[in-house]
């Protein structure tokens, strides 16, 4: 039996999930073209609003669905909006590369695309989780993590906590409902 676990190291030892392992991207030179906030599209579409004698309904929010002016670069982010994070399959609708993507991620936001979806992944989590009371898996779907096990295990890398943890340090008093999200029919 001792022989048999060095047999194992040998071959399952050094390896991590089969993937090589990546170098952090260098960091980007200059001042990036755009920022996270001005790119960013939020989800709701509706804000509850009080009139001046106390009655509630809930306003259309305006909002920008091509906020960069760069077709491709919006389409992205209106995929990502959707909960859409294949790339991949982003990039065959134009016949392009990943590494296409992003390079033009890289140019234009300065940092590496990776770091831009997951900051949008858990930007989308943690408004869905602050106003609305929606499941934990529904989060997931939506803020495009997919599953609630990938949204856990997206928050106890970047934040160690839990997303019910999180939503519980975010939420204040009237919150939810605050906002909302009525589906296109388009």
């Amino acid at each position: 039996m001792g022989n048999r676990a060095k047999v194992m190291d040998r071959w399952y030892g050094g390896r991590t999930s089969g993937r090589y392992k990546q170098t952090p991207h260098p960091p980007f030179i200059g001042e990036p073209q755009f920022t996270f906030k001005e790119l960013y599209i939020p989800q709701f579409t509706h804000k509850l609003v009080t009139d001046e004698y106390g009655r509630s309904s809930y306003q259309p929010l305006e909002r920008n669905l091509t906020p960069s002016g760069i077709r491709v670069l919006d389409d992205y982010l209106q995929a990502l909006n959707r909960g859409c994070t294949d790339v991949s399959g982003f990039c065959k609708r134009y016949n392009a590369r990943t590494a296409d993507l992003d390079g033009l991620i890289f140019f234009l936001l300065g940092m590496p695309n990776l770091e831009f979806r997951n900051r949008w992944i858990m930007h989308n989590a943690d408004l869905l989780l602050r106003y609305t009371d929606m499941k934990i898996d529904e989060v997931a779907r939506r803020s495009g993590a997919g599953t609630r096990t990938n949204l856990y295990f997206m928050y106890e890398r970047d934040l160690n906590t839990s997303p019910t943890e999180r939503r519980n340090d975010i939420q204040k008093k009237g919150d939810i409902g605050k906002y909302k999200i009525e589906e296109s029919n388009t």
